[in-house]
């Protein structure tokens, strides 16, 4: 008999629920278990579990295989039908107790003839009660605060692999970071699907900004506060504030960007236009100079002509974005922007895709490049590596110790870290 295998595709917040799903698994007593945290966000996404789930199942014969995460939620039938596929278990009964507790008792736990058990996820209203205390390195904790996503942009899955918006509430949110940082963590990363709409389910609706000043005041000895991914429409005065004002908060922004012209922007029904982003960016900077952005972009979203490519490859520039995230377009069955009758030819999208990938790789050599004499407070993550504030990779030729934050004067970069 052996402990349960999991395996994580896709983002961050599913590798935290995948240290939950760990954690209940435990609790239950399962053994010879294999679990595949799927990700829907694309349709080439989901074909890579398909591939891990045949692969997981020639190295483990005898292990019962349960598929679950988005791709599972969104399409459980596809996964049902794979011979190599014992179970298929939904998003929100991943995350509950009782889910496992039931695996624990045989094979056929959901009856003698279904395989699937998953619910319909708009219907959920609450966030999981399972929190987990640190996931991550030792350095640097994920803390989930919100799930699910009331937009609904064309190219986008999401929503019905996540349900609609839910906010943790802010008091369990400071509980539990107050509980990190006695267990030693110097970083924790607030995670979530649709970030800046944290508390709009909440009483009195508050905001991220809200969230974030509650968290530095209530958790002084927390060195660190880091927020992941943020549509920069929804950005509210207090977030802005925390900027300009806390130190603690990290300069790095990652931004979902998605595209960098106008009648893109609409037919993805995104809710910015181009000048939104750049005032944004343009503002974040003025308030403190040291910030830089990541961006999530798209290559050759339907009707997408070189033109309307153009302006996403300025964007880069306009926006001074740093660490980029480009996803080539790939038509997503049950979506909007599948149905657009012009779709871009794959060739094009691929040679796009490079182009923005370039152009990023430009901006981090120019970023490496304006650090050196820099010095920087640096989280170490391993022995011979950390991150500064703005999240860029240091590497040490002497070994330091992990999970401390040391006072590092970079000499040099070898193209894509910093040397200190």
């Amino acid at each position: 008999m052996s402990a349960p295998k999991f395996t994580t595709l896709g983002c961050r917040l599913n590798a935290y629920e995948t240290e939950a799903m760990k954690e209940l698994s435990q609790q239950a007593g399962l053994e010879d278990l294999v679990v595949v945290n799927t990700c829907a966000v694309t349709a080439e996404a989901v074909r890579k579990s398909r591939q891990e789930i045949r692969r997981l199942r020639r190295d483990n014969p005898q292990a019962r295989i349960v598929v679950t995460g988005c791709a599972a939620q969104t399409e459980p039938e596809t996964f049902a039908q794979m011979d190599e596929v014992d179970t298929v278990i939904g998003n929100t009964e991943k995350m509950q107790a009782g889910t496992w507790e039931q695996m624990a008792k045989g094979p056929n736990f959901i009856g003698e003839t279904e395989k699937v058990q998953v619910d319909d996820i708009m219907s959920v209203t609450e966030t999981a009660g399972h929190l987990i205390d640190g996931f991550g390195t030792r350095s640097r904790a994920y803390v989930q605060v919100q799930n699910g996503c009331d937009h609904r942009c064309t190219f986008c899955i999401i929503p019905y692999g996540r349900g609609n918006s839910r906010s943790v509430p802010a008091g369990v949110v400071v509980d539990q970071i107050k509980r990190l940082v006695d267990r030693g963590y110097n970083e924790v990363v607030l995670t979530g699907v649709d970030l800046t709409s944290w508390g709009a389910d909440l009483p009195a609706t508050p905001k991220l900004g809200d969230l974030v000043m509650r968290i530095l005041k209530l958790v002084p000895d927390l060195p660190r506060l880091r927020i992941s991914s943020i549509d920069s429409i929804e950005v509210d005065e207090n977030l802005m504030q925390a900027i300009a004002t806390e130190p603690r908060l990290m300069p790095h922004l990652h931004l979902s960007l998605q595209h960098g012209d106008d009648m893109i922007l609409k037919r993805m029904a995104r809710r910015h236009l181009r000048e939104d982003a750049i005032r944004f960016c343009e503002e974040a900077l003025r308030l403190r100079p040291e910030m830089t952005f990541g961006a999530d972009i798209i290559a050759g979203f339907p009707t997408e002509t070189e033109a309307h490519f153009e302006n996403s490859l300025k964007l880069v520039e306009d926006c001074q974005l740093t660490w980029l995230h480009v996803f080539p377009y790939s038509k997503r069955d049950g979506t909007p922007a599948a149905k657009i009758p012009k779709q871009v030819n794959g060739t094009v999208i691929k040679s796009r895709a490079a182009r923005l990938r370039a152009a990023g790789e430009a901006r981090v050599q120019s970023h490496l490049a304006t650090q050196i004499g820099k010095t920087h407070q640096v989280l170490m993550e391993n022995p011979h590596m950390g991150r500064t504030e703005q999240f860029t990779e240091v590497r040490f030729t002497e070994p330091q110790q992990e999970g401390q934050i040391v006072t590092a004067m970079i000499l040099g970069q070898d193209g894509s870290q910093l040397t200190a």
